[in-house]
């Protein structure tokens, strides 16, 4: 993958990691956004408006045989601006591979859906500071 988030803080709960469950045969690079599929899945994300289930906080080899990874859901990190422009303190989403995008009214605006917070402006490409949600 590329352009993969970037830890800036973890806080004091070491960024809130959650145990998700994965595909054994599958490669998910540490700073991957991921998404999440029923029943606690985490895939990387890969399209617009998915369900958040957190930043992949290690290397995942495709034939590692494990069965689960782990997420981090809290903390602040440089993230990659993809579609609109982000404004600071805009809500954003996942918007496919490693990007985010201004959450917008519809569908988007979903709690599930939301990364966090933008606490910097960005244009399309731009890497932004990004204050998950922290479930």
């Amino acid at each position: 993958m590329a352009n993969e988030a970037v830890v800036i803080e973890l806080g004091p709960l070491g960024g809130n990691p959650v145990r998700r469950t994965c595909a054994s045969g599958t490669a998910i690079t540490k700073g991957t956004l991921m998404a999440l599929n029923d029943p606690n899945t985490a895939i990387a994300a890969t399209t617009l408006g998915q369900i958040f289930a957190g930043i992949a906080a290690a290397d995942k080899s495709a034939s590692d045989f494990a069965t689960t990874i782990p997420c981090w859901t809290a903390g602040v990190f440089d993230i990659t601006g993809a579609g609109a422009g982000v404004g600071v303190g805009k809500l954003v989403v996942m918007s496919g591979a490693n990007g985010v995008t201004p959450a917008i009214a519809g569908d988007l605006l979903s709690g599930g859906s939301i990364v966090g917070v933008a606490e910097e402006a960005g244009t399309t490409t731009e890497v932004i500071r990004v204050r998950l949600k922290g479930y």
